[in-house]
């Protein structure tokens, strides 16, 4: 019995060719998925992330995989200086770069009153402050050097609707959400193309414990909020994300496509739910995703 065409490749090969993406956050999850599918279509693959030993070992991991050419370099993404150097690695290395993922991101679950002001700073930093790092800097690189591209960020759809729980993640991706709105505006004169994904749950191994731990998954299943009652498989935004990426979407720009299985329109605010676990059991999560020493 053949695969669900939704597990299945959407684009023919060499969709990518002669093409060089950068994808931040690549070294894991979505990010990996995205960049793996990428290889796949014929594009050069660019991995950046915090970690140097998770990036080089998910850069060797693919390219042999794929036998595709990927570079990873570590780059944190609040740091410009960073910014730039991955960004002149890549030139350096394929001689020009036509597409950015803005995937770099930082969240967990937690009531706003128990936040500290750096707690709140970093995921505003890193969802934020690094989307719009690596914006400009290939904004930049790509109207002095005449080079039509294409930008896709990673959004939320509670960037739109809020949600409890989550919030400096809402406040970060709400402005990453506006900031794809308005440079599509504004450079679409340079051929700049810039859109945004709104995924519903796709677990990961990182992001899903810490916004989904074990304790939480029996009382607060997500799939049953969801119309198609089952989580999103990492081919399906994949395959999204190649398409918005590609000249296949040529037409298309400052646009947020949601891929949630139709979570947000069934409850908006997807961490709302959270209200009913206790003040004890508050306590609990929290001692347990505390990272172990």
């Amino acid at each position: 019995m053949p695969a669900p065409l939704h597990t299945s490749s959407m684009l023919k090969e060499g969709t990518f060719d002669g093409q060089t993406v950068v994808i931040t956050g690549g070294g894991t999850g979505l990010g990996r998925s995205m960049g793996e599918y990428l290889l796949k279509l014929g594009a050069n693959l660019v991995i950046g992330g915090r970690r140097q030993e998770v990036i080089e070992a998910t850069a060797a991991e693919l390219a042999q995989a794929s036998g595709g050419q990927v570079l990873g370099v570590q780059c944190d993404v609040r740091q410009p200086e960073h910014v730039e150097a991955m960004l002149a690695a890549a030139v350096k290395k394929f001689g020009r770069v036509t597409g950015l993922v803005n995937n770099a991101a930082g969240n967990f679950i937690c009531p706003t009153e128990r936040l500290s002001y750096n707690a709140f700073n970093t995921v505003v930093d890193i969802v934020l402050k690094g989307s719009y790092n690596c914006t400009l800097a290939f904004g930049k690189y790509w109207i002095k050097e005449k080079i039509p591209a294409s930008i896709l960020n990673i959004s939320t759809t509670y960037a739109w609707t809020g949600s409890g729980y989550v919030v400096p993640s809402a406040v970060a991706k709400a402005g990453v959400l506006i900031m794809t709105r308005s440079l599509a505006s504004e450079w679409g004169k340079y051929r700049i193309r810039i859109n945004c994904i709104a995924p519903g749950p796709f677990p990961t191994e990182g992001a899903w414990s810490r916004l989904m731990p074990p304790q939480l998954e029996e009382t607060f299943d997500v799939k049953k909020k969801i119309p198609l009652q089952r989580n999103g498989e990492h081919q399906e935004l994949a395959n999204l994300a190649a398409y918005l990426l590609s000249d296949y979407a040529a037409y298309i720009t400052g646009d947020v496509i949601t891929i949630d299985g139709g979570e947000w329109l069934r409850g908006a605010g997807e961490f709302n739910g959270l209200e009913q676990v206790t003040h004890e059991e508050w306590d609990l999560l929290q001692a347990a995703m505390k990272p172990k020493k």
